[in-house]
């Protein structure tokens, strides 16, 4: 379906297309939005504010130490393994004004899922949290990182605050085990050495990365994504121009005023990435970053801080929200628009906020890929439950059949993607970027989606066996590989069961060779070698597993059971 077919169908106020000539790079972007916003308050953690003018010089100081300090070259690799911090935006602007290419990493990644991320992306350098200190010992030796900077907890706040704070978490809540890195150097230290100092300009273009995004993949290991500087700041716009939806009086929805953000999403996940970073940054407004989303009553707690604008989060983040004993002290007053990704959001739970904040929530669509928002719901009561709202402007989808034909309007089919947004292919993987992306520079998603006459579109189906989990996706290849590899495992296979509170969980089936293989056993194992949302959930010890006459395990027969 080509782009055109949505230009009567978005609401007012909304552009039909982005003129990507405003910004020659995500620099450009950061520079512009600081100078221009330099009073406005640009990101609140744990009670600590920094400005966009602020923001600019730390980030300019960061950058100056990269070029000054290390060897490192524009286009070479940095790790950044943060949550949600102020040393965060710090790090990744930084790193970018420096010409580095940014590689998001989860923090809750095991030392298995960090040693492939850190040897595939070819990283010389990492920015972590002293709390994952030991993993990264652990990795290190495996890996090309030569300069590890080493941020704490309370680094960017005031000096007893964030030295109380830097003393709890190692002491009190005991979250700092042994480690010995001597050669890394403090993040706050490498700021206060280049204080006041601004970075050489360098040459980055459009056209070159930015970012590499790691996202799952349905065979073998994690592939990352080359999103470039287009790429981000494409769909920083794109979502930017869905900002300027006018209301029934003619109004814009989002004001110019400097809104404010909470975002709960891990910086490093893409979505929390481009809107949270960017496309609030071109907007001028603020965001309160929520360190421990898990965290409910602290979360509840900063909630009732602020008379906030907008939040996006997940369906198992709402239910657990509302849930909480206090839900019903926050002010909702100011709240103009909420919204749900990664996973479907349950009607019970839409239907619940609406009659607890008076706001409905509007559902989006993005993956990896896509830099990543690629349909989102318009606001104001426009939204429709069950559908994914409307192609960003400036995108094209269509819908195709097992033999690549479209199919026909409200027909089911493979929902694919073409824009400015669709990654540039797969960081050194040139055959798996071919058979993602066609030669007319259409995205295959895997999903299966329909496309309604008024321009909806509703995801009906996976064509992948990707399991969603809160939103975060779990590849069962990755799975089965590492179970398979236990000493008693003779076969495993993975597949998605639906659960109330994360959507879908993760179920193991496993066949043992060794009588004595407990599935507490198995528990342990997926514990250790797993970040906690691939874990494992629900467990089956099977004498067999159906499989096709050439050996494949067929999952779909197991979902059916």
């Amino acid at each position: 379906m080509d782009a055109a077919f949505w230009d009567d169908k978005r609401p007012a106020g909304v552009p039909n297309d982005i003129d990507l000539n405003q910004y020659s790079s995500i620099i450009d972007v950061f520079e512009r939005s600081c100078s221009k916003y330099a009073e406005r308050p640009a990101f609140t953690c744990m009670g600590t504010t920094i400005t966009y003018g602020e923001l600019e010089k730390q980030a300019g100081a960061f950058a100056s130490y990269l070029q000054n300090h290390t060897d490192l070259q524009p286009g070479d690799r940095i790790a950044i393994q943060m949550p949600n911090v102020l040393q965060f935006p710090v790090a990744v602007f930084g790193a970018i004004r420096a010409g580095l290419v940014v590689v998001n990493t989860n923090p809750l990644y095991t030392a298995r899922e960090m040693r492939h991320q850190f040897t595939d992306s070819g990283a010389k350098a990492l920015v972590y949290m002293n709390v994952f200190g030991h993993l990264v010992e652990q990795v290190l030796p495996d890996t090309e990182i030569k300069h590890l900077f080493e941020a704490r907890m309370g680094d960017m706040l005031p000096t007893l605050k964030g030295t109380l704070t830097n003393l709890a978490v190692k002491h009190l809540r005991k979250m700092v085990p042994e480690y010995n890195l001597p050669g890394a150097v403090s993040f706050k230290a490498a700021l206060a050495r280049s204080k006041g100092n601004s970075p050489r300009q360098v040459g980055k273009t459009m056209d070159d990365i930015a970012v590499l995004q790691y996202t799952g993949g349905t065979t073998g290991p994690s592939k990352g994504a080359m999103l470039t500087h287009r790429n981000l700041v494409a769909n920083m716009l794109q979502v930017y121009a869905n900002m300027q939806q006018l209301d029934k009086n003619g109004q814009k929805i989002m004001s110019d005023a400097g809104e404010i953000v909470i975002a709960p999403l891990p910086l490093y996940h893409i979505f929390a990435f481009t809107v949270n970073l960017m496309c609030i940054m071109v907007a001028g407004h603020h965001n309160v970053l929520i360190t421990n989303p898990r965290d409910i009553t602290g979360f509840v707690r900063e909630l009732k801080k602020w008379k906030f604008s907008s939040m996006v989060g997940l369906n198992t983040l709402f239910v657990a929200l509302m849930d909480h004993p206090e839900f019903d002290q926050i002010d909702f007053s100011n709240l103009k628009g909420t919204t749900s990704g990664g996973t479907a959001l349950v009607k019970a739970t839409a239907d619940r906020w609406e009659k607890k904040t008076g706001k409905s929530i509007g559902e989006g669509y993005g993956l990896t890929e896509c830099s990543p928002v690629v349909c989102s719901s318009p606001s104001d009561g426009l939204q429709r439950l069950g559908y994914v709202g409307l192609p960003v402007p400036g995108t094209a989808v269509k819908t195709i059949d097992d033999d690549g034909n479209e199919t026909a309007i409200g027909e089911r089919g493979e929902l694919c993607v073409k824009g400015p947004q669709v990654m540039l292919g797969y960081w050194q993987r040139p055959d798996a970027t071919a058979e993602a992306i066609d030669e007319g520079g259409w995205l295959k998603t895997g999903d299966i989606a329909v496309i309604e006459e008024d321009g909806f579109v509703c995801i009906v189906d996976r064509k992948k066996d990707l399991v969603i989990v809160s939103g975060f996706n779990v590849y069962p290849n990755e799975i089965e590989d590492v179970v398979s590899a236990h000493p008693k495992v003779a076969n495993a296979a993975v597949i998605g069961v639906p659960d109330e509170r994360s959507g879908e969980a993760v179920k193991l089936f496993v066949v043992p060779n060794s009588p004595d293989l407990t599935i507490e056993e198995l528990k342990a194992y997926c514990k250790e070698n797993f970040t906690g949302y691939k874990v494992p959930r629900h467990y089956e010890l099977r004498d067999f597993l159906p499989m096709t006459p050439v050996g494949k395990i067929l999952r779909r027969e197991l979902r059916d059971q």
